[in-house]
Formats: C-alpha cells, structure tokens, sequence
C-alpha cells in the first residue's frame, strides 16, 4: 500500500510526538425486505479490536435500527479456514474482514459483491484515505472493499535484557543486518541469548542445548509473506516475491536473496539463538515474550496495546526493523471490509461497510489506540490516543515517512499458496536444505496456476 499522503503527515506527527519512552432474528425473506428488521452478521480477527467495532456497531445501529450487527471473532489461525467452509457451505458471514493476500481469490470465485455502483451512489471521498490504499481493493476496475486501516511491522524487544546486553533504544533503533554473520543484530541476539547458567552466547561456555531465553523469536506460521518475520529480512537482501507486477502466477522464492535469509534463520537455531522448530512453544509469541523466554522478535503496529499497556509483567518497546544490505524495509498492508455475494440483505450489508470506512466509525477505532486508521485525520486522533496511553508509535511512523516500507503482494490461490510456502519454511526450521526446500516449493507455487 502507497503511504505517500500519509507520510508527509506522519512525518510532521512524528515530531510532535514527543514521548519519552489492529441480537435479534433476522429476516428471513430472500433479498432485502425493505422495512423489516435485519441482522447482519459480520467477523473479523482482531480479539483487541473486537469491542471497538462493537461500539461501531452500537453506533451504527443506533442511527439504523432496523439493522442489527452480530459481529463474531475468530483468531487468525482459523478465521480464513472457517471463512471458506462457511461460504462453500452457503452460510457465511453478511460482511468480513478482508485481506489483500486472499480477496482476489474470492473474486475470481464470484464470493464478494464489487461494491462500485453503491460507493458511486454514495459519493464516497475515496480520496479521503491513505494514498493508495483505497485503489489496492480494485480489480479490473471493479470495487471489492473500503480501507480501514494501514499498518507496519517493527522490532518488539525486552527492554531489561536489551539494555542488560548494552543495548539502549539508539542502539536498537540503529541495528544492521546481513545473511552472513547477521550484523548488528546478529550481536544482539548473541548478547541476549543465554543458557541456564547464566552464560550467553558470546560466551565459550555457552551450552546451546539448555538456553533459558533466546535472542530471537522468529515466526514460521507466517504464509507466503512472513509479514512478521522472514519477509522483512528476506525484503532488506533484495528480494521480491515475483518478478511480475500484478498478481503474479510465477514467484522467487527459490531466489539467492530468499534462500540465504532462510539459510541464517536456520542457522539461528543450529546455534542455539533461536528456539528448535520441534521444541518451539505451543504458547504462541504473547506469552513467550511475555515470560521472559525471548529477548526480540517481530511483530506488527496493531499490537502496541497488547506489549505496550500498563498490564504487561514486562517492559516492552518497539524499535525499526534492522536495515539489511539493501535498506530498511517493513511490510506494510491495511484492510478492508468485504460483503458476502450470498447475503440476503446486500443494501443494508453496504450501509454497514459504508459506516466502517466513514470517519465517524474510524474515529471510534482511533480513540482506542489499536490502530492505524485509513483515514487520515481519524490517523491524527490515534496518534493522540498513543500518546494517552504511553504507547510509542514513532519507529512505525518513521519508517513509513522515509518511505522504507514494502506494500504485502496481492495473490490469487492465497489459501493454497499461504499453505504451501509456509510448509516449506516448516521444513526449513525443522532443518531441510533451504536451497532444495525452497527451489521445490517455487516450482510447486508456480505450478498452482498452470
């Protein structure tokens, strides 16, 4: 997603930030029944953000009450393999959240309804949002959804043991990376990284085989983006998902710069710097960077409540991502609302999405510190909404207003290329040849499309 708009805003917000430190029955007549009461239902995946859109929805139902929202939340593990089997089952949800990886996919099967007519009719300011952001939901010159918000992915470090191994939040903002002998960070996550003795790993005495925290938390459940993780490092050494643009159909992921970002991830946990793949906790990132069991890992803006909150048993900050040799780069998406092409209420599911990407319901959002909103002046009352709550959002700002950011690619076949890829890198952490791994997966990706 094109940031531009919203850089020049940022960048200006990052300045001033100055801190120190994501029902009733329904109708059951076919179609919309015009006056009768209807309820919607709508899911998304965001626990944290749930009670904001229920506000949302309050909101929205208080100045249309013949429309009622029943908003339901499943996790990310499972939102996408549920969302299919309900709509191969013809019971899906009226209105879901969507993602660039997946709706092309839902567009080519005729799953969601091109909202063009009825965003025309409703003379909806498109240019209200981030520059860019509205034209990532058109395909063929057809409209599958509104933006809600924009994000970035940064550094979440623990700032006791960072600042235990000598490193501050300058150091930590200004960290290097390359697949060779990983940089400065690399000597980060040495430092941080130390066995039941006491001894990290720059120590001789190091025993790799009995780490008690790691330096580094990498994540392997991550599709065939690795937004939260080896995307970003594979970005910064050149790579690129597909030499074509559009929505590709041949990939490099068997690429030099690919493999080699996937060979020092394995090489992590040959060292003992990274949790072993079959030993990885079944806790899932929260609870390991939050018991003390990893110093860094990477994680997205939209969890700054969930690190950053006055909750949290540690202290947590948040730090650019390291820059690799080919630049500082962090994956950067934003979301929008679809409507089920099955839904027996398409005007009132319309009236819904429209209220989700109007100010009035993004505002909402902002003032709970979640998320970047699309719109850019809901985008200066989250900003505000950090400050409130210590939350420090400058590295993600920074970085989008240097522009060193990566917009997360469009496939078709998401849910069968996420699979695949993710598998390979599976295969990678268990300790497969990268080379071989990696080759075979991209000719099984390309082979999807023939």
């Amino acid at each position: 997603m094109s940031l531009r708009r919203i850089t020049a805003a940022l960048g200006a917000l990052a300045l001033a930030v100055g801190m120190g430190a994501c029902s009733g029955p329904a109708s059951q007549s076919g179609g919309d029944s015009g006056g009768g009461e209807v309820t919607l239902r709508y899911w998304l995946w965001d626990d944290t953000q749930l009670p904001l859109y229920q506000q949302c929805a309050d909101a929205f139902t208080a100045k249309n009450p013949t429309i009622r929202i029943e908003i339901t939340q499943t996790a990310w593990g499972q939102y996408w393999t549920n969302l299919t089997t309900q709509i191969a089952a013809q019971d899906a949800p009226d209105v879901f959240t969507n993602h660039v990886s997946y709706y092309p996919q839902f567009v080519a099967n005729q799953q969601i309804l091109d909202l063009s007519e009825r965003v025309d009719k409703a003379g909806i300011d498109l240019k209200q949002y981030a520059e860019g952001s509205a034209d990532r939901w058109v395909l063929d010159g057809k409209r599958y959804g509104l933006p809600k918000d924009w994000d970035a992915v940064g550094l979440l470090y623990n700032v006791e043991l960072a600042e235990a191994a000598g490193f501050d939040a300058e150091k930590m903002n200004s960290l290097t990376w390359n697949p060779t002998d990983g940089g400065t960070f690399g000597e980060f996550i040495r430092a941080t990284t130390v066995d039941v003795n006491g001894h990290n790993a720059n120590d001789p005495a190091f025993d790799k085989n009995n780490v008690k925290s790691y330096g580094y938390y990498p994540e392997w459940a991550d599709g065939a983006v690795g937004q939260n993780g080896w995307g970003n490092f594979a970005h910064s050494n050149g790579f690129t998902y597909s030499s074509q643009t559009g929505i590709p159909t041949e990939f490099n992921y068997g690429s030099p710069e690919m493999v080699q970002t996937a060979t020092w991830l394995q090489g992590l946990i040959t060292d003992g710097l990274a949790p072993r793949f079959d030993q990885q906790s079944s806790l899932g990132t929260d609870a390991v960077m939050k018991n003390g069991s990893a110093a860094s890992t990477i994680q997205g803006s939209w969890v700054m409540g969930t690190y950053l909150g006055k909750d949290s048993p540690v202290k947590f900050a948040f730090a650019k991502l390291p820059a690799g040799p080919k630049g500082r780069f962090s994956a950067t998406n934003g979301l929008s609302d679809a409507i089920w092409s099955g839904t027996k209420h398409p005007d009132q599911a319309f009236e819904w999405v429209k209220y989700l990407g109007s100010a009035e319901c993004q505002d909402i959002v902002a003032k709970g510190a979640r998320v970047f909103p699309a719109i850019s002046s809901s985008t200066n009352i989250a900003m505000e909404a950090f400050k409130e709550q210590g939350y420090d959002p400058t590295p993600f700002v920074e970085m989008v207003a240097a522009g060193e950011t990566f917009s997360v690619p469009l496939f078709d076949k998401g849910n069968e290329l996420n699979v695949l890829i993710q598998d390979a890198m599976a295969k990678v952490a268990d300790g497969q040849d990268p080379q071989a791994t990696l080759t075979k997966a991209n000719e099984d990706a390309a082979a999807l499309y023939k």
